[in-house]
């Protein structure tokens, strides 16, 4: 496990934020503009929600829901049309957005075969120290080195320290993805469908390391972005669900993640079941 000792800007910004938010966001609207005719275009509307310190979300929708949108705005990648949001306590619009940034990690499927081929494991999570796709020598010393072998252990990739990257599977380089992004002792966490294309032992083993998180990092915000409630960790305490850029519910898990919610979400009948700790979801057949 991580010496949290090792660890003080981390823990002086997770102090800083006890009593505040990781994320709010109030009244937010994001619309594009038509070029021919000036019409707005909806995206996501009215939106207010509020991610506190060590809570885990899961943002599940529907295909153009606006999940990518609300991801975008909590990492500090676009700014609202309407409304306000403050990410980890600094509002967008009157902050150093690059700064920000820095104070936020993030894990996407489509962005793992960015990082050069020659690279391995140990120096693509080295690259996470720098916010960097290719490495800065320069700047990894000892203690960086440290702590890139001591996330790979944390997250059961140490035997892979040596490996070339791009010759990992689907489901190791997205534990490695996952151990980079915390190398920069961020904040807040943010997935963006990290099972996609996963078969099932490795979308195990990535769940699993997801919920070594709120052992890890206690503090730590995280918010997932799923189309598929099979794939929400069992660490997740909150839910979010979008449809047509509005929110269909949040709130506590196992409040959120009902049949009910789900098939409003997804405009059809869902059954939903849960057990140790997981969730699963299907519609029935109907028989005519």
């Amino acid at each position: 496990m991580l010496d949290r000792a090792k660890q003080p800007s981390a823990n002086g910004e997770l102090a800083r934020l006890e009593d505040g938010t990781a994320l709010r966001m109030a009244g937010v609207g994001v619309w594009t503009v038509a070029e021919r005719t000036g019409e707005r275009r909806p995206i996501v509307s009215g939106v207010d929600w509020e991610v506190r310190p060590g809570e885990h979300w899961a943002l599940l929708g529907p295909n153009g829901a606006g999940k990518t949108t609300l991801l975008g705005l909590a990492g500090a990648v676009r700014h609202p049309s309407a409304g306000t949001v403050e990410v980890l306590g600094e509002r967008l619009g009157r902050t150093d957005v690059r700064r920000l940034r820095g104070r936020i990690g993030a894990v996407d499927a489509r962005s793992a075969r960015a990082f050069p081929v020659w690279l391995t494991a140990e120096e693509v999570l080295l690259t996470g120290a720098t916010g960097t796709i290719q490495p800065l020598w320069e700047r990894y010393g000892a203690g960086e080195r440290a702590r890139a072998r001591e996330l790979l252990e944390s997250f059961g990739c140490g035997p892979l320290r040596e490996r070339p990257f791009a010759s990992c599977s689907d489901g190791e380089r997205q534990r490695v993805r996952l151990a980079r992004a915390l190398m920069a002792d961020p904040s807040l966490l943010l997935l963006d469908e990290p099972a996609s294309g996963l078969d099932l032992p490795a979308r195990e083993a990535l769940l699993a390391a997801l919920a070594r998180l709120e052992h890890l990092r206690p503090g730590l915000a995280t918010i997932t972005v799923t189309h598929h409630v099979e794939e929400i960790a069992a660490s997740t305490t909150h839910a979010l669900l979008l449809r047509a850029g509005r929110v269909v519910a949040a709130g506590p898990a196992p409040e959120v993640l009902t049949g009910e919610h789900l098939s409003a979400c997804f405009a059809m009948h869902v059954e939903v079941r849960r057990l140790d700790g997981r969730w699963a979801a299907w519609a029935p057949a109907r028989w005519s």
